[in-house]
């Protein structure tokens, strides 16, 4: 099957069968073979559908879908949708977040057939059961690269037992959440847990800009959160809509807070690992 993509993000498969927008010169296999566009962002839906447009053009079998369509995902394929390396072993998650969409979008938690991989792309990993999280361990144990937690470890979930397991692989990145200022005091539990991590490894993720908050609310949970020993990713909430972005007023701190570069010079309140 022939893989079509709006956009090139890290996470795009590389392979042959890929392809980042319109048709090229080489179209492999025949009008017959299928082909998918997959769109990950509602703000790509408009350019995913005329890609289906012009794919159609020499396929005859062209369908769009993805997470900006509601697609609630299936069995996980290696390297299908996403690049060699990541891996999916759940779907969905038991909690409720106004902003969220996955639970929406996939349901409750959904313990998927594990496949290989050790980049770890779960919506909530740490919401399955522990004999599906043991199992996910001891894949990453024997992966070629160090764990990365890209799709987050969820605080609330978080116990002694799965935090020991993990503290026996080799980590490259741990991926927490910090998106309420009721959050923050989970995240700093997490921080205790995983103590001996140094700094580099220990990111959170946080959502800023939902509902009624302020720019300097969201810059104090920003600082609170890398005052207790983690790099923060800002990321702005998008509503489900069609044009992706940011007001003119929350740029500057999106800009700082997504690049450790950008923040780590900067003095704070705390006394969070450097």
């Amino acid at each position: 099957m022939i893989r079509v993509f709006p956009r090139k993000t890290k996470w795009t498969p590389t392979d042959e069968l890929a392809f980042v927008g319109e048709p090229t010169l080489f179209r492999p296999g025949d009008r017959s073979t299928p082909v998918m566009v997959s769109c990950t962002f509602t703000w790509d839906m408009s350019a995913a559908d005329q890609l289906r447009r012009s794919w159609s053009r020499f396929y005859d079998r062209v369908e769009v879908g993805g997470p900006a369509f509601g697609h609630p995902g299936g069995v996980f394929v290696p390297g299908q949708f996403v690049k060699e390396g990541v891996t999916i072993t759940s779907r969905g998650c038991p909690r409720r977040c106004a902003w969220c969409f996955a639970w929406r979008r996939e349901g409750d938690i959904r313990e998927l057939p594990i496949r290989d991989g050790w980049i770890v792309q779960d919506n909530n990993l740490l919401a399955t059961s522990y004999e599906h999280q043991r199992a996910v361990f001891r894949m990453l144990d024997r992966q070629p690269k160090a764990a990365v937690f890209s799709g987050g470890l969820d605080t609330h979930y978080l116990s002694v037992r799965n935090a020991a397991w993990i503290s026996h692989l080799r980590v490259a990145e741990l991926w927490f959440a910090c998106d309420r200022d009721y959050d923050l005091d989970l995240l700093r539990r997490a921080r205790q847990i995983f103590s001996q991590v140094p700094t580099e490894k220990m990111r959170c993720y946080v959502l800023i800009g939902f509902g009624r908050e302020t720019v300097q609310q969201a810059e104090d949970r920003l600082e609170a959160v890398y005052a207790a020993g983690f790099l923060p990713f800002a990321q702005f909430y998008q509503p489900k809509c069609r044009e992706r972005r940011v007001p003119r007023n929350w740029r500057a701190l999106v800009r700082k807070w997504s690049r450790p570069a950008a923040y780590r010079g900067v003095k704070t309140g705390g006394g969070g690992k450097r």
